[in-house]
């Protein structure tokens, strides 16, 4: 066994495991209670596979901002201020008018970051504090009137083939992210620079430029989300996007990737997101009191950080 794992991805690895002592967990749960095993249903599963896309999709973007060693704490409000602004522009621009707001936001990002040097977490928290102001100034301290549009609502609630539109969306993103990280030199410098800015800027590339671009991508794919939810919820509305700021950080480091920048792979965020998802929705089932949810929630991630994480260090 030990062989195995040592040849396997190991968060990946305890990750699904995780996944199947969850699923395992609520459906002896429902099947004592209610007598059905509704958490393995494949209705259930789609369901939570849609809820899971919208959380994906952030993660997807906080990933390679922490690869870069950095991490973005103003998707909150870059998902609400991306879908506000969106609705109330409406019409067939809505859409566009979103994803430019958020990646206006990343490129501001990014420029902080990479040229004037601020450490990321203060400079995007800062920037996440200016977006709410700015919406609670816009919308007068209230919801916008405004709603999604047909074509926000349609990719938001429609499917194809019975698969949700977002799962859709959410797995063309993923492979569209792995191709970056993959298969082009931006993903070969993300990668890099989380190992050591130093050496990649020494060698000759621009790494303010990879900055830039990388915090871009980070807040384009939270406005996406942003966007989806609104479809989602039928409404854009303030504070939409704090639930998604900590289980986005949590899914990418429960995947395996290096906090600290440098090393990750996408299948491990998406096992994390499915995690967490499948966790939160689990807990809900049993009608666990809040403060129990935070706690078994909590154990859950330090425990799978502990159970490969020690590995991973003993190796290193």
């Amino acid at each position: 066994m030990r062989a195995m794992l040592a040849g396997a991805d190991r968060p990946l690895v305890f990750a699904g495991g995780f996944i199947l002592a969850i699923l395992a967990v609520g459906s002896v749960y429902t099947l004592a209670t209610a007598g059905t095993l509704t958490l393995l249903s494949p209705t259930y599963l789609v369901l939570q596979l849609k809820v899971a896309a919208f959380l994906g999709i952030v993660a997807a973007g906080m990933m390679l901002v922490v690869l870069l060693g950095h991490i973005d704490l103003s998707v909150p409000w870059t998902m609400a201020a991306s879908a506000m602004l969106a609705t109330a522009w409406g019409g067939p621009m809505a859409i566009p008018v979103g994803l430019a707001v958020g990646l206006a936001i990343g490129v501001v990002n990014g420029i902080g970051v990479a040229y004037l040097r601020v450490p990321s977490m203060i400079f995007t928290l800062g920037v996440n504090v200016v977006l709410r102001g700015l919406m609670v100034m816009l919308t007068g301290g209230f919801s916008p009137s405004s709603q999604p549009t047909e074509t926000m609502l349609y990719l938001a609630k429609g499917s194809v083939l019975g698969i949700p539109n977002p799962v859709l969306i959410w797995g063309a993103i993923c492979l569209g992210v792995a191709f970056v990280l993959r298969r082009t030199p931006l993903g070969r410098y993300i990668y890099a620079i989380g190992n050591r800015e130093s050496a990649v800027y020494l060698s000759g590339i621009d790494t303010r430029l990879v900055l830039v671009a990388t915090f871009a991508l980070c807040s384009l794919l939270a406005s996406a989300a942003g966007l989806l939810l609104a479809g989602y919820s039928s409404k854009a509305f303030q504070a939409m996007g704090d639930p998604y700021l900590l289980p986005a950080i949590a899914a990418v480091v429960i995947g395996g990737t290096n906090i600290l920048g440098g090393s990750g792979k996408l299948s491990g965020t998406v096992a994390g997101t499915i995690l967490i998802v499948l966790l939160q929705s689990v807990l809900s089932v049993m009608a666990m009191p809040e403060a129990g949810r935070q706690i078994i929630y909590g154990v859950v991630i330090v425990g799978m950080l502990l159970a490969y994480g020690r590995g991973e260090k003993a190796r290193s």
